[in-house]
């Protein structure tokens, strides 16, 4: 069984977030960020570990962040979850 399977049965979803952030040099200028990993919802902790990471390491304010969720309820349903975080 791969590593996907297993966290899927351990109730985890697909995450992918679109991040915007503020260029170091130019900070009027928007950039994004595509960043995909499973996780759990609501709460997000792997998502929220990335960001914090962010802005411990990385240059380049963070704007936003717009996810969508997706997790595998049976073999053929899957459930959808999307939102949006204003940090600036």
């Amino acid at each position: 069984m791969n590593e996907e399977m297993k966290l899927q049965l351990k109730g985890y979803g697909l995450t992918t977030a679109e991040i915007l952030y503020r260029m170091p040099d130019h900070p009027s200028v928007l950039q994004s960020y595509l960043w995909q990993h499973y996780d759990l919802a609501p709460d997000f902790p792997e998502m929220k570990n990335f960001l914090k990471f962010w802005r411990e390491k990385l240059d380049g304010p963070l704007h936003s962040v717009r996810y969508v969720h997706r997790k595998l309820i049976s073999a053929t349903e899957w459930r959808a979850l999307s939102g949006e975080f204003i940090i600036h």
